[in-house]
């Protein structure tokens, strides 16, 4: 397949505001400097072949949810999600290749669906927003995948932007570019990989929606993000209660993280994202042993501040540290990995990076 037909996506880094987009709250992601790139040609039949690591997968154009299980589910999931919405999709042969990390809680599957995406509405002519696609790819994973993810991780693939966070309002949706520029200050973002084993389609992140729905039917709001700061004391049941504060402290942090980006605060940036994690591991129950650990040592060996990152039950933390402390930092976490007898974590730096499109 030529050059010229090659589109990518990047997968993404959630600076804060975890569990907030189906919950009607706002986020706070970037796009990363680690992409998924698909290679494409059409073909004369309606069928799609895909190949990725040597691994193929071979559906038709009218595929329904079930035909296609495991990696290729995301691939078919937007080709399916683009014809319901009425856009015609033709034979395709596709290659995939990525380097966003699987299994790392980097949304390597939103960089997957949303490269599938601009692909095809290249290629056929589509006339539909970056939103607007963000949207289609999200509902091939809620639908077609099984998972019940928000809009957050295809957003931030499809609408990232070089040196900017993205202020993300769910309700339009909406996206608002807010600089990001940590690295003028001398500090580095590094994602701290644990490698612990996650699978969103397994129960626990719909049951976190449920219990947010749940909160917010015995509040009487539409959306749990809605709730007023003390709103969730109300609550009877105690595990709803947890939900509901992690829901509205999350909220009220993701504005300040803002407001302390705009007047170049690190150290209250970093501050900030510490609580975030306190509230997702103690309020929302989404962290691990292993993401604990590397936040802990991130920030004993300098870090201004670290958290999970994504939804949590494994994946990663992120950490901002001074440029002089990253291999400081990384030392400390494979050590207090090591003396916990977890496997080693990869630690990498990562940076804010432009959204889906075509390869130049």
């Amino acid at each position: 397949m030529s050059a010229e037909q090659s589109w990518s996506a990047p997968g993404r880094v959630n600076l804060v505001g975890e569990h907030l987009d189906y919950n009607g709250g706002p986020c706070l992601p970037i796009a990363i400097d680690r992409r998924t790139r698909v290679q494409a040609r059409p073909r004369t039949d309606d069928r799609v072949s895909v190949v990725s690591q040597g691994q193929e997968a071979v559906f038709g154009t009218d595929t329904r949810p079930g035909d296609v299980d495991g990696w290729a589910a995301y691939v078919a999931g937007v080709i399916w999600a683009l014809g319901e919405a009425g856009h015609r999709v033709p034979g395709l042969e596709l290659s995939v290749d990525s380097d966003v990390p699987l299994g790392a809680g980097l949304s390597s599957s939103a960089a997957l669906e949303c490269a599938i995406g601009v692909c095809v509405r290249d290629l056929v002519g589509v006339d539909i927003s970056d939103l607007e696609l963000a949207g289609l790819a999200q509902r091939a994973e809620n639908d077609y995948v099984g998972v019940p993810c928000g809009i957050l991780d295809q957003a931030a693939s499809m609408c990232g932007r070089a040196g900017h966070a993205l202020l993300l309002d769910p309700a339009g949706p909406f996206v608002e570019p807010v600089p990001a520029h940590w690295d003028r200050a001398g500090f580095t973002l590094v994602v701290i990989d644990t490698r612990a084993e996650r699978a969103l389609a397994d129960g626990a992140y719909a049951e976190r929606r449920e219990q947010s729905e749940q909160a917010a039917h015995q509040l009487g709001l539409d959306l749990l993000s809605q709730a007023k700061p003390d709103a969730a004391e109300g609550l009877d049941d105690a595990v709803l209660r947890r939900r509901a504060r992690h829901v509205v402290s999350e909220t009220a942090r993701v504005h300040e993280v803002v407001e302390a980006m705009a007047a170049h605060d690190w150290a209250r940036v970093g501050t900030l994202w510490t609580e975030s994690h306190t509230s997702l591991r103690d309020d929302y129950e989404v962290s691990v042993p292993e993401l604990d650990a590397a936040v802990e040592a991130a920030l004993a060996a300098g870090a201004l501040g670290a958290r999970m990152t994504g939804a949590g039950f494994g994946g990663s933390a992120i950490a901002l540290v001074p440029d002089g402390e990253v291999e400081l930092v990384e030392r400390a976490c494979t050590e207090a990995f090591g003396r916990a007898d977890f496997d080693a974590p990869r630690c990498f730096a990562v940076a804010p990076a432009n959204g889906a499109g075509r390869d130049t």
